[in-house]
């Protein structure tokens, strides 16, 4: 569309990169779209990207493949309603701190953590100002790594990159701030410092994790990483290309240049699509 509000065409199309944030963008919206119109585009399909968008239904597919997950409860705006002490008390099962997010909204938007049992009213309430179903979600004590998958070919395996580590100094959680707006608080290591085992074990399970939800194209696989081993927090199928986002930076790291990872999944996309 022109500034005068005119339509215009963009010519011919060969292929869509949705870099698309939060509802209508990832969530499989714009990509039932594209797909109506029988447009090839980059990443995770309908049912792939709206999985990847619900936290709720994320969890629930990754535990039934066998996959560590943080507990967790789903709430609906309609349960706090008429509810609430029962939500408090399924809250209070999972102990504190925990945090409290939308189940439908990316880069830690309506994102709360609840120290103490007064917090979690108003954390509800900002989560529910973002969806009507939230996650009280118990915190998980480890360290918060990350991995970066790239999903393969038509008869081809996903592979995943090097591990990038989100340090926290002087923030409560890697929030969007920090993300987006570059906020001091938050340390990016890549590669992050890990054993041979222990990075063959995420990236295992990170592919794992991207299949489980019938991932394509890319996928940002988030962990904490425990004493007692991995746990994953959630699945990004379209994370940030931004100069400080650890997707682009982690296949940097194992040898994949920014301009050669944009190349190839254009091709990976057309070639799904041929």
């Amino acid at each position: 569309m022109t500034a005068d509000g005119a339509r215009s065409s963009l010519g011919a199309v060969d292929v869509v990169f949705p870099i698309l944030h939060g509802p209508w963008g990832e969530d499989g919206t714009v990509q039932g779209m594209l797909e109506l119109v029988g447009l090839p585009y980059v990443g995770s399909g309908v049912l792939a990207s709206a999985l990847g968008m619900d936290k709720h239904f994320t969890k629930t597919v990754l535990q039934q493949a066998g996959i560590p997950v943080a507990p967790w409860q789903t709430v609906t705006a309609h349960q706090w309603r008429t509810q609430p002490e029962a939500v408090r008390t399924a809250a209070d099962a999972l102990g504190l701190p925990v945090f409290v997010k939308p189940a439908r909204a990316g880069s830690s938007v309506g994102v709360s953590k609840v120290s103490s049992w007064a917090e979690l009213a108003p954390a509800i309430e900002t989560a529910l100002a973002e969806d009507d179903r939230v996650l009280i979600e118990a915190s998980v004590a480890g360290r918060e790594v990350e991995i970066a998958v790239l999903g393969g070919r038509p008869g081809e395996p996903a592979r995943a990159s090097v591990a990038g580590e989100i340090v926290i100094t002087g923030r409560d959680f890697y929030d969007f701030a920090a993300k987006y707006l570059d906020a001091p608080g938050i340390e990016l290591v890549c590669p992050a410092p890990l054993s041979e085992a222990d990075l063959a074990e995420m990236r295992d399970l990170g592919v794992r994790a991207f299949d489980a939800i019938g991932g394509e194209g890319l996928a940002r696989v988030d962990f904490f990483l425990t004493p007692d081993g991995f746990v994953v927090n959630e699945i990004n199928t379209m994370p940030g290309f931004t100069p400080i986002s650890m997707f682009p930076r982690c296949w940097q790291e194992s040898g994949l240049s920014y301009p050669d990872l944009i190349d190839e999944l254009i091709q990976v996309a057309i070639a799904r699509a041929a």
